[in-house]
């Protein structure tokens, strides 16, 4: 039935508010049609009336375990983007349901293990019925895998071929953490000790390349100083399912960055005793972990939000010579950006990729430079070459 091109679950949660009010200043005109679903149909009624949206914007009240909500769901849009995590404890059900019947799907997904089972257990009867599966359109992974798309596509204009080693290296991150991040991790956490298989998935940074295993990476998991850039840098928390995400991407698009592809990502600490200290307590903590990290469905205030913002720094490693390109976001990372990408996110899948076939991708792998372009016009994103 399509009645609509996508669907919000997750409406009344803190990041699905914000994708509702993000759709409605940018897509509430007639070229677009969306709805808002969730688990509560009295707070998807009273979102509603709060944000004032049109007539036209459809409500559906769905349970991640009562299937027959899911079918209905599914069945009236062409693309389900899904806010509600933990995926592995919650999104079982909706994913499998839209590759079953050639829905297409995003999400924020950061959750290694289940994303490596749902690839492994779904890939064919996606391919086969034709939905198109993103994982990770929220700041895991778009502005680093898109980044290092961005880096590498410049430097074939440049050199004529890619580079065989890009370094991610985080200059600035202001913002806070979203609930579901941390909660994420925690499930992950509990799954682990059910099933210590798992644990080869999260160490192996070739884990999402279906049976390919690439060379030997870098370690990022110590303090180093990165001698080009005369700093200390030190392990970034988020570097596990970006580094995956990105291998994945390479893997997706024919190994085009090369089959010994290198990538490590880090965060600049600072030169000096100094820079070298800050690393070293880095090193030692954990951001989301403890009991400060943020619940599900709690987040910043839209003023911290509006001051946050990000920037990425891509060094493509060619040789003797280094193409540097970065990546800066207008917004907190976790929440005000992350908001907007996923729903540019489904919107360029529905709009801008006819041609893609049913599968399940990264972002750059499917939506690459056209993703790139809308994140730059809409999103408060910049890709530039330094």
């Amino acid at each position: 039935m399509n009645n609509f091109d996508f669907v919000i679950y997750g409406a009344t949660g803190f990041t699905g508010k914000l994708v509702v009010e993000y759709a409605l200043k940018k897509y509430s005109d007639d070229e677009i049609s969306w709805a808002i679903a969730g688990r509560n149909l009295n707070k998807l009624n009273d979102l509603k009336d709060k944000l004032n949206l049109p007539d036209k914007v459809g409500i559906f009240e769905v349970d991640s375990e009562d299937q027959s909500s899911i079918d209905v769901l599914v069945e009236n849009t062409k693309c389900v983007l899904t806010t509600v995590g933990p995926y592995q404890l919650y999104g079982d059900k909706i994913i499998r349901t839209c590759i079953s019947s050639g829905t297409d799907y995003v999400d924020l997904c950061g959750e290694p293990g289940w994303m490596h089972k749902i690839i492994n257990e779904c890939s064919d009867d996606a391919s086969k019925s034709g939905a198109r599966v993103i994982f990770s359109c929220g700041f895991d992974s778009i502005p680093f895998d898109l980044g290092v798309l961005f880096v590498q596509e410049k430097t074939m204009e440049k050199l004529s071929r890619y580079a065989p080693s890009v370094r991610g290296r985080v200059r600035a991150m202001n913002g806070e953490f979203s609930g579901g991040t941390a909660a994420s991790m925690k499930a992950t956490m509990a799954s682990l000790s059910q099933n210590p298989e798992l644990l080869n998935v999260l160490i192996n940074p070739h884990a999402l390349c279906e049976g390919f295993q690439g060379i030997q990476q870098e370690d990022d998991t110590k303090p180093k100083y990165d001698e080009d850039l005369q700093t200390w840098v030190a392990p970034f928390f988020m570097a596990p399912i970006n580094t995956k995400n990105i291998h994945r991407s390479n893997a997706l698009m024919g190994h085009k960055y090369g089959e010994s592809f290198m990538y490590n990502e880090m965060w600049i600490s600072g030169p000096g005793d100094e820079g070298k200290a800050i690393a070293d307590m880095i090193a030692g903590t954990n951001p989301i972990a403890g009991d400060d990290a943020p619940k599900p469905g709690e987040g910043p205030s839209r003023e911290k939000r509006e001051n946050g913002n990000y920037d990425i720094l891509f060094c493509a490693d060619v040789d003797e010579e280094i193409i540097k390109a970065s990546v800066t976001g207008d917004m907190d990372p976790g929440y005000g950006s992350t908001s907007k990408m996923i729903t540019e996110s489904a919107i360029c899948l529905i709009k801008d990729v006819p041609d893609l076939e049913g599968g399940i991708y990264t972002p750059a792998s499917s939506l690459g430079t056209k993703l790139i372009r809308r994140l730059e016009a809409n999103a408060g994103l910049k890709f530039k070459i330094e």
